[in-house]
């Protein structure tokens, strides 16, 4: 599919402190600061009530150029343009799957890095006898946080892509946008319902941007998605947890965990050889605590890698009392590694064995796997575009020394705490924790 222009010109740039791309340095109007448009306009000579009419044009209308800012004079309009870019995302290339319930959409950004953006729609589904339906119909959007990672999961595609840059909070914004813009198409009247933070990069590395991004999505006078609406996933960088649970935000926490056990985390998650396991789940269950909101746990099951009776095992232990609940995630195909999903009587016998504990579980139902939009797969090809070379290379070195890696972790003997608390679930508690 060829990529789509976004009307017009792009423009952004003021006084805020956020990044900016370096091929175009004005900032985007939708990731602005409070009051920095106002004083913008004040210096200006414009009466503050023209903040209001540049904000419903980006957020209620999704503007994508200076000439859809309709509500401003001529000459104001210009102004704007010159100062910020009304929309941060040069072009969209939209790949759909699931037979219309799943869109991937590659973003081309203005110094030419590539993200991507998955909007997955849940119909409703049953209805109770006064005609409700029990689930209501949803729309939920996985954005990206940064052009590529540095984390380097192996069974993950964006991380063989390496690092590029973090996202200015428009960038991460202007997903959001050209979603709701892309509802909204022939007065269908749907909008967005959810936003999850687990597309490209590791969130929390960017912190500062993504919680300028989670607040204006809260904003009433900007995008008014409440913040219980919104999860923001991170691999386990302690630190900015622990920063988190002091913010006390609303919105869920969610764990990337894949792993109980250090020597395979380390291979599965190599952010755990800086942050071990029992340090990101003491603070994940410290910020359930103090926000009381449950923290999710995001577990890919990969056929025979970590899906074996000890890692259930480890991982019920691990999280048995907390305010948490797992999501078990059958591994989706990524090019590059010879590993496949756990099959789904495994995946159930895991289930059960985390279930044992006294810990939530839900299995979730893959999405988009034939266009690549899947958990893990995200990689910001083009259609049909083959990796490049350093891409290609990144990938046989990931695999290779996960493979070396996985023969020992995969078979190290459970800790002898988690060992007596399997066999003893009372009796091991305090020794688990």
């Amino acid at each position: 599919m060829s990529v789509t222009p976004a009307p017009g010109q792009k423009s952004a740039g003021a006084n805020s402190p956020a990044p900016r791309s370096a091929a175009d340095p004005r900032h985007g109007l939708s990731g602005l600061a409070d009051g920095v448009l106002e004083a913008w306009l004040a210096a200006e000579g414009q009466p503050v009530y023209r903040a209001r009419q540049i904000r419903g044009a980006v957020w209620r209308m999704n503007a994508q150029t200076a000439d859809e800012l309709n509500t401003l004079p001529a000459a104001l309009r210009a102004r704007v343009d010159a100062a910020f870019r009304v929309d941060t995302i040069a072009a969209d290339e939209v790949t759909v799957a699931d037979r219309g319930l799943t869109e991937k959409t590659l973003h081309l950004l203005s110094d030419g890095a590539l993200i991507e953006s998955v909007l997955m729609h849940y119909p409703a589904r049953g209805f109770q006898s006064v005609g409700r339906p029990i689930h209501r119909e949803r729309h939920t959007l996985c954005i990206s946080s940064q052009a590529g990672c540095a984390v380097g999961c192996p069974f993950c595609a964006t991380g063989e892509l390496g690092f590029g840059r973090d996202l200015e909070a428009a960038e991460i914004l202007d997903q959001v946008r050209h979603a709701a813009l892309r509802l909204a198409a022939g007065g269908s009247g749907r909008q967005l319902t959810n936003v999850v933070f687990m597309g490209m990069g590791e969130p929390l590395l960017n912190l500062d941007r993504v919680l300028e991004a989670v607040a204006a999505l809260a904003d009433p006078r900007r995008f008014g998605l409440g913040a219980r609406h919104v999860v923001v996933s991170t691999s386990g960088v302690v630190p900015a947890i622990r920063r988190l649970t002091q913010l006390g935000p609303q919105f869920t926490l969610a764990v990337s965990l894949h792993a109980a056990r250090d020597p395979l985390r380390d291979v599965l998650v190599p952010l755990n050889r800086r942050w071990p396991v029992a340090e990101v789940v003491a603070a994940a269950r410290d910020h359930a605590r103090v926000t009381g909101r449950r923290v999710s746990y995001e577990y890919v099951m990969i056929s025979g890698v970590n899906d074996t009776n000890a890692d259930a095992d480890a991982l019920g232990v691990l999280l048995r009392g907390d305010l948490a609940h797992v999501n078990l995630i059958p591994m989706n195909p990524v090019a590059h590694t010879p590993w496949q999903a756990s099959s789904p009587e495994r995946v159930a016998s895991f289930a059960a064995r985390v279930r044992r504990n006294g810990v939530g579980v839900t299995v979730r139902a893959n999405r988009g796997q034939d266009a690549g939009a899947a958990c893990g797969q995200l990689a910001a090809n083009r259609a049909g575009e083959p990796p490049a070379g350093a891409v290609a290379h990144r990938r046989e070195v990931i695999i290779r020394q996960s493979e070396a890696a996985l023969r020992g972790a995969r078979n190290t003997e459970m800790p002898a705490d988690l060992r007596e608390a399997v066999a003893d679930p009372i009796a091991g508690r305090g020794a688990s924790h």
